[in-house]
């Protein structure tokens, strides 16, 4: 069972939650980084991106994520904590919109390590046999069409939604820590320690690069200008053996 966290009053904490995400370590160099922290800070429906930094020999990224308390209930028009009592009108957290689209064949793309703003034209760029084939041509496109879900049940491109993450949290931050298991499942869940200054994640929060639709991603047959894929390459890889994956992914075995 989850202990609700030492909160004294209501306040931002309720609604969301400010923490530093780490992207990857410096020594995988700017193809691989830039191709992550894109993936990473593409996943604009439910965290706010804040700044991209460097730091001990890893590239992070500060965060809001915008996932409530589970404690946090609706009483008339305001809210009361159920662990402690505390009633009020429901606390607010500004978002900014985040374009990750900007119009015509230009987007917000991570550069060099930096947030930038690229014109990508469409291609044909080459991609490893048996890569994803999520496409632009719905026709073409098994996710289109497949039953995936995530853990909230919304249905289709569930692995665009659906992301881990590495939020930095030492031992000694015990407060950081009650508060990001405190949040509501499934929006933020399968919380777990594996070390010292991190914890692993998993959240809900669409791509920001899905067309209309949130199936068919934007980025697919566009390139950098030095040759690489503007879709970050995880993006193709085959699921792994064994991988658990979401419910009715038409890559999964079917049950006989």
């Amino acid at each position: 069972m989850t202990l609700p966290p030492p909160c004294t009053s209501l306040g931002r904490q309720c609604t969301s939650l400010r923490v530093t995400l780490r992207v990857g370590s410096l020594e995988e160099g700017n193809d691989s980084l830039d191709h992550e922290a894109t993936w990473l800070r593409g996943h604009t429906e439910n965290i706010t991106f804040l700044e991209l930094w460097e730091g001990e020999g890893d590239l992070y990224t500060d965060a809001v994520l915008h996932v409530p308390c589970r404690f946090l209930a609706r009483e008339g028009e305001g809210v009361r904590c159920k662990a402690f009592g505390f009633t009020g009108p429901v606390p607010l957290t500004r978002r900014q919109a985040q374009y990750r689209q900007l119009g015509g064949d230009r987007f917000q793309v991570i550069e060099g390590r930096r947030v930038v703003a690229r014109n990508l034209p469409r291609s044909a760029p080459a991609v490893p046999a048996r890569s994803l084939p999520v496409v632009s041509d719905v026709s073409a496109n098994p996710c289109a069409t497949a039953p995936c879900r995530t853990a909230d049940n919304r249905r289709s491109a569930a692995c665009c939604r659906d992301l881990q993450v590495e939020i930095m949290c030492t031992r000694k931050q015990r407060k950081l820590e009650a508060l990001v298991r405190s949040r509501r499942s499934p929006y933020l869940c399968k919380i777990e320690r594996e070390g010292d200054y991190s914890i692993d994640a998993e959240m809900i929060s669409a791509c920001g690069y899905l067309e209309p639709g949130g199936v068919n991603c934007t980025l697919h047959g566009r390139g950098r200008a030095d040759g690489r894929t503007a879709k970050p390459d995880l993006c193709f890889e085959w699921p792994p053996k064994r991988q658990v994956l979401h419910p009715g992914c038409v890559f999964g075995k079917r049950r006989r």
